[in-house]
């Protein structure tokens, strides 16, 4: 049982010197090598920090720009509506009415005008595509075609309710008729 302990104590003897080996050996200085190559790992983990810290600054600035530009995206299309029925509303007045009720018709325009002015100040923008022009399917959207004389084909025949965008978003397709003429010469009824 003796010779058990002295192996026991002999155990703890050579740990403590194996640590003061270890000890010894973190005191001395590394190498050069082992000096550049942590030199290098840093600079690679600091390059990669950087790029990481400098990507997040963009994503940031980008994220902040968008929301600034279509953040009333949804709020603007629920104001579509009020300007489709102003313009409804404005449509269906008779000349009677309107000279029996000319302020009241003339708040009514005043208050489209300034909802159109809001949704300027707000980069919404409104898109009415003239009678001839062509169809963009980017920014209008067929309701129907048919064969209407003198016109080409793929061209907008009739606007139905305009379309709008916001920072060069679409926000609604323009409704619209299109022209389905395959000749216009031969379209043109004879007399």
């Amino acid at each position: 049982m003796n010779e058990e302990k002295n192996d026991f104590l002999d155990d703890i003897d050579d740990l403590e010197a194996e640590r003061e080996e270890q000890e010894l050996a973190d005191l001395e200085p590394p190498s050069a090598e082992m000096l550049e190559e942590e030199n290098q790992q840093l600079k690679d983990r600091l390059m990669r920090a950087m790029a990481e810290t400098e990507n997040m600054r963009k994503r940031g600035e980008r994220d902040r720009r968008e929301a600034e530009a279509y953040g009333g995206t949804k709020l603007a299309r629920d104001l579509l509506s009020v300007h489709d029925n102003m313009g409804r509303a404005l449509e269906n007045i008779d000349d009677d009415l309107r000279e029996k009720h000319s302020s009241l018709t003339e708040g009514l325009e005043l208050t489209q005008r300034e909802l159109l002015s809001v949704f300027e100040k707000h980069k919404i923008v409104k898109v009415a595509p003239e009678n001839g022009e062509k169809f963009d399917p980017k920014l209008h959207q067929a309701m129907f075609e048919a064969p209407v004389p003198n016109t080409a084909k793929g061209t907008v025949i009739q606007t139905m309710a305009p379309g709008f965008t916001i920072a060069g978003r679409l926000i609604r397709a323009a409704q619209v008729g299109v022209s389905s003429n395959a000749d216009p010469v031969k379209a043109a009824p004879e007399d």
